[in-house]
């Protein structure tokens, strides 16, 4: 099971977050092999904290050049996305707590991401539309240093909208399989 998750996840990040340049800044640590796939087993609050934590610890002990972010994969847990939502307070809790506010940051990933003042099957929402839920925990300094290089970073959300309305049915069916999968369920 860990094996399939951390091969969907892998698959998700090459061909959407890298393959359609949703993320600038994925192609790098991709290639370099700097980003961790951390499977978590939690299937409820608390082991996930514990986990979440624990990540945030190996960053702290393991130079920026062996690994850089961390995919906390929750494959058991949070499939509904207000109970992630809701997790995330506590996660920013923990950050807080720890003091990582300043150093790390975490993007949210799930199945059934959707931004506020959307529908469910607006495209704009495949933008952070995962195989499973994930918490993304960057490098707060290398993401501002990656920030400062590129053109326009602002731009880069409403690239991505267009970029993802711009594909065709076809094209979600095959980069989105799991999507359309809990569809017909």
């Amino acid at each position: 099971m860990e094996q399939e998750v951390t091969q969907a996840v892998e698959q998700w990040l090459t061909d959407v977050v890298v393959g359609l340049n949703l993320c600038p800044f994925a192609r790098k640590p991709l290639r370099a092999g700097q980003i961790r796939y951390r499977v978590s087993t939690a299937n409820e609050d608390k082991t996930l904290l514990e986990d979440l934590l624990a990540e945030f610890q190996l960053l702290d002990t393991t130079p920026e050049n062996e690994l850089l972010t961390t995919l906390l994969i929750i494959p058991k847990h949070l499939h509904d996305f207000s109970d992630y939502n809701q997790f995330l307070d506590q996660a920013e809790w923990i950050m807080e707590r720890n003091s990582y506010i300043g150093t790390y940051q975490l993007a949210s990933f799930h199945p059934h991401y959707q931004f506020a003042g959307t529908t469910p099957e607006d495209a704009e929402n495949l933008t952070n539309r995962a195989p499973y839920p994930i918490l993304h925990l960057l490098r707060e300094e290398n993401l501002e240093n990656m920030i400062g290089l590129y053109p326009d970073p602002e731009t880069i959300p409403e690239n991505n909208i267009r970029r993802v309305e711009s594909l065709s049915q076809e094209e979600k069916l095959q980069l989105f399989p799991y999507l359309f999968q809990q569809l017909k369920k």
